[in-house]
């Protein structure tokens, strides 16, 4: 139906010109740039190595790659690189797919994909038009005219929430943006309005839980306003409503390095998005002081600590979610220093699935289970934790978060807790880890599990994944792990000896990379025996360290090929 309706979509008026001249909103990344005028495509774990391939063939057999492409982002990296070869780039492969799919052929057919094209496509007009005949250009009208008509049919198919928003924001986009279309743009915009009330919550969080899926809705609602107030048009009171419950959950969900907590499915988000898309709200308010989202955090001087302190999504939400609860990612300044792998979805369905597992995170899980277990043969997260609990004090010198879930009981009768406690100027974490069976029924299911060979007890691991850039060493003594970040700061990790300290390989997942950057992790291993586990440990910075660093290095660029 999608295709039927694209090509019917020819047969309305066609776009002669832009309204105004379009101003690029969307930001791109430079070293993605290069790599593509290079050959190099990197698309959902695929990786192809060709400077003549058109981008057009890459990955045509796998639905992933292709639904990244034909969506279009891609244009803000060749953008962001502005040379004469990206334009060129740029607007050879737009006019191929005018060729190949302009007609309604091919997969790219999606309101979605159809809407984050259309944005990309109008951002970037006129360095896609610099140097074409007039025959060029009116082609490029014509395929903006259909796409915008077969969004008015189709964007009611699209799914719920982000995919949804990014229907309504390219059809109200192009509305205003292009002469002709202008019809379109009321249906759209109240649309927009009613899925604002009904899919993005009372608190401002989304049910995906995750965090760069709500800034890019917060960036598609930024746009929105902006081109509706631009043209002159009243913005409904829902879609500002909404941007300003959504800013204040964001600000909660940014480390002091200016990206995101890495969370179900989310990365950090693009270099300067998050910062244009707060500025761009309008919005000053701060976050409250409970769950933002199902997160918790905790700013102690130049520490920033966000923690997963609800239970994951459920249900068709939950393609992208992972096993996450408990688990916390520290950023000292500007520094990231404890972290979660990160989502694997970009680097194939293997590192997608190990991701969203237990082990990829900072917190405990029990060897071989998951707290939210990953359904066999499919995406979604089944048998998630049916209580998780979080209460948050603050004395004079400390702030504390007390939290538990109940993921492993029906499979072992155990309740994971876990104390974080922070110093006041961001010194010191100390936390404390604890496996209890709390009732009969829970000691007699744990009694079960504890007598199975090989060995008896439930053999358990506490996580501390760390930042690609952190250099850790374990001492002599195996006690303690120094940690010194780029900044020049040490923190060093005890613990009270329980388990087994052991400093291991671990990996770092972001977009942009051709593959995934080696790491080291943190891991105290050991069996629970007794109905109650406890195991204690701590990070501080070392007595040398000053409390504010002047951090002169300069940021890496992370997005680079390797």
């Amino acid at each position: 139906m999608h295709r039927l309706h694209a090509r019917r979509a020819g047969r309305g008026s066609a776009a002669t010109a832009f309204v105004s001249a379009p101003e690029p909103r969307t930001i791109g990344n430079v070293a993605r740039g290069r790599q593509l005028i290079a050959g190099n495509f990197l698309f959902s774990g695929f990786l192809v190595e060709s400077p003549d391939m058109s981008i057009w063939d890459v990955g045509a057999d796998n639905p992933a790659v292709t639904a990244e492409i034909q969506g279009c982002t891609w244009l803000d990296d060749l953008a962001a690189v502005g040379t004469d070869k990206a334009r060129s780039r740029a607007q050879a492969w737009v006019y191929e797919w005018i060729d190949r799919y302009g007609k309604g052929a091919g997969p790219g057919w999606t309101p979605d994909l159809t809407g984050r094209r259309l944005i990309r496509w109008i951002n970037h007009g006129f360095f896609l038009f610099r140097g074409q005949e007039k025959a060029a250009t009116q082609r490029f009208y014509r395929s903006l005219a259909r796409q915008t008509v077969f969004l008015s049919k189709r964007w009611k198919t699209a799914s719920p929430c982000l995919p949804r928003f990014e229907a309504l924001a390219g059809m109200v986009y192009a509305g205003l943006s292009l002469e002709g279309m202008d019809a379109y743009v009321q249906s759209a915009v109240d649309a927009l309005a009613r899925d604002c009330e009904t899919q993005i919550d009372a608190s401002g969080g989304i049910a995906t839980r995750n965090p760069e899926e709500l800034l890019n809705l917060l960036s598609l609602l930024n746009w929105t306003v902006l081109a509706l107030n631009e043209t002159g048009n009243r913005v409904p009171t829902q879609i500002l409503a909404a941007v300003a419950r959504v800013t204040p959950v964001l600000r909660a969900l940014r480390h002091g390095d200016g990206g995101l907590a890495r969370f179900h499915g989310g990365g950090r988000g693009p270099e300067g998005r998050l910062d244009e898309a707060l500025a761009g709200s309008g919005v000053k308010d701060l976050p409250g002081l409970g769950l933002q989202m199902g997160f918790m955090r905790l700013n102690c001087g130049r520490s920033s600590l966000i923690v997963d302190a609800a239970a994951p999504p459920a249900g068709p939400v939950s393609a992208n979610a992972h096993a996450s609860t408990l688990g916390f990612e520290l950023t000292s300044g500007r520094r990231p220093v404890i972290v979660n792998c990160g989502s694997g979805i970009r680097f194939g369905e293997e590192w997608r699935r190990a991701s969203r597992a237990t082990p990829s995170h900072s917190t405990l899980g029990i060897e071989g289970v998951s707290s939210s277990e990953l359904a066999t043969g499919q995406n979604l997260l089944a048998n998630i934790p049916g209580q998780v609990m979080c209460n948050a004090t603050q004395t004079d010198d400390a702030r504390k978060l007390e939290l538990s879930h109940d993921g492993y009981r029906s499979s072992h009768g155990l309740t994971h807790a876990r104390v974080l406690e922070t110093s006041l100027d961001g010194r010191s974490l100390d936390g404390e880890d604890l496996l209890a069976a709390l009732s009969a029924d829970d000691e007699k299911q744990f009694g079960a599990v504890h007598d199975q060979p090989p060995l008896p007890g439930v053999p358990y691991a506490i996580r501390f994944h760390l930042h690609p850039d952190v250099k850790a060493n374990l001492d002599l003594a195996g006690t303690a792990v120094s940690m010194v970040l780029k900044s020049g700061e040490t923190w060093v990790f005890r613990h009270d000896g329980i388990a087994e300290m052991t400093l291991a390989p671990s990996v770092y997942l972001e977009i942009g990379r051709l593959k995934p950057r080696t790491s080291q992790q943190v891991v105290l291993s050991g069996r629970a025996m007794a109905y109650a586990t406890r195991i204690r440990w701590s990070l501080a910075k070392s007595q040398d360290t000053p409390d504010v660093v002047r951090d002169l290095v300069q940021a890496d660029l992370t997005d680079q090929i390797d």
